[in-house]
């Protein structure tokens, strides 16, 4: 490096002059000339050598400092740059995982919006062709909608599409959604209802599912599943939640120690720590009612708080199966 060689001369024979150091360095003016801008610029010899007879040398450590801090910003700017650039490259990727979602249906798949969710549910059931199987904690569709979706069910029946859907046993309480259901039993459908289900999610041909983003806004957007080993777990989830609910019509079970399969949610809920409008909203019941059953359990149990309901549940071996 001609700067390097240049400063090591100056340090040794720092009152000889410019013209001096081109002759005992053999080099040409400009290449000399170039060694001295370069060392000025590393801010090694103190500026205006041009008008100058001898350069004149900063102080090194000053020198250094000036020069490090540089390279510092340096490196930060640079630091800077990679990050600008990983955070571009995770965007682009993400744009190419979501366009291959769209063109292969990976797993990844989201439809926001209620028009753009019921319109891909309607292109789903027009495909399906052995079975469709669904949660629906929100009950029945209500008018417009019902009257589309009984000509839907109508035709998957038709096409001998197996129909299997679970509501909340609250349901026979609402005479107008009761209808709907008796309806669809009557073509050939099958409804059972169960104390509480976690998030309304269709299955169709288990092969590919749809399940709701946010279980408090269902209609909002879905995300769309599909793959061997997610699918399995959602159809088995879906046949063990099946085998456990109750025939549409048939009277409410009760075990020996004369629990309603309500009554035991109520206690599974209250023992996870949610609160009566949590309990009432996933029973799908007012919280009157909640209220209503819980004072209920705590005359039986002989309990005066919440905390006494679930010690004394337990103790009497209520919560055993919840």
């Amino acid at each position: 490096m001609d700067a390097g060689i240049l400063y090591q001369a100056m340090i040794k024979y720092p009152h000889v002059g410019l013209a001096d150091l081109s002759l005992w360095l053999t080099w040409p003016a400009d290449k000399l000339h170039r060694a001295l801008a370069e060392l000025e610029q590393l801010n090694l010899i103190k500026p205006g050598w041009q008008t100058q007879r001898e350069v004149v040398l900063t102080t090194p450590d000053t020198a250094l400092h000036d020069l490090l801090e540089r390279q510092e910003a340096a490196l930060a700017r640079r630091h800077q740059d990679m990050v600008r650039s990983r955070a571009l490259v995770s965007s682009m990727l993400a744009e190419y995982n979501q366009a291959r979602a769209e063109q292969i249906g990976f797993p990844t798949e989201r439809v926001h919006g209620l028009e753009a969710v019921q319109s891909f549910a309607d292109r789903l059931a027009d495909g399906c062709t052995t079975e469709m199987m669904s949660f629906s904690p929100g009950g029945p569709p209500r008018d417009p909608q019902e009257a589309a979706d009984r000509v839907e069910d109508r035709q998957l029946l038709d096409r001998r599409v197996r129909i299997r859907r679970l509501y909340l046993t609250s349901i026979t309480n609402d005479a107008a959604a009761l209808g709907y259901l008796r309806w669809l039993v009557e073509q050939g459908g099958e409804v059972r209802t169960v104390p509480s289900l976690p998030v309304r999610m269709s299955i169709y041909d288990r092969t590919v599912a749809i399940v709701a983003i946010d279980p408090m806004r269902s209609a909002e957007g879905i995300i769309v599943l599909r793959g061997t080993g997610v699918l399995a777990a959602l159809c088995a989830f879906f046949d063990h939640a099946w085998g456990r609910a109750t025939e549409l019509g048939a009277p409410s079970n009760r075990d020996e120690a004369g629990l309603a399969d309500q009554d035991r949610e109520v206690l599974r809920l209250l023992a996870d720590g949610h609160t009566d409008a949590v309990v009432a909203r996933k029973l799908g019941v007012s919280v009157r009612t909640t209220r209503r059953v819980i004072a209920e359990l705590a005359e039986r149990l002989g309990a005066r708080s919440r905390f006494q309901i679930g010690v004394r549940a337990v103790e009497s071996g209520w919560l055993s199966d919840c």
